[in-house]
């Protein structure tokens, strides 16, 4: 996996929303918080596994005109390719905790 450019490096674009919490030569660990109404600015992540720290629910459309709830529970892991995403307002229920563990 190539490395992230620094200029659409998460924790550089939004670092109100990311913490570095770990890293070595193989993984990156970051803290994010995603709270209702942010915009979170354009960047990238690697393929990385999410962590959700705390039960999380939020609205997201569902390509059809409508929007679908997707929810994960305290503890629950998630596989997530790389992506570049950001510039959508956060529709979540409540704050949402997760560490990324970013792949090297």
């Amino acid at each position: 996996m190539a490395a992230v450019p620094s200029a659409l490096d998460p924790l550089s674009v939004a670092p109100h929303m990311h913490d570095l919490a770990f890293e070595n030569d193989k993984v990156r660990v970051l803290k994010s918080t995603i709270r209702n109404g942010e915009t979170a600015p354009l960047h990238v992540h690697p393929d990385r596994v999410i962590v959700y720290l705390n039960p999380c629910a939020w609205l997201e459309d569902d390509g059809a005109g409508g929007t679908q709830m997707q929810s994960f529970k305290f503890g629950e892991p998630f596989w997530a390719p790389a992506e570049t995403h950001g510039g959508v307002t956060a529709r979540v229920v409540e704050q949402c905790s997760v560490l990324e563990i970013e792949l090297k």
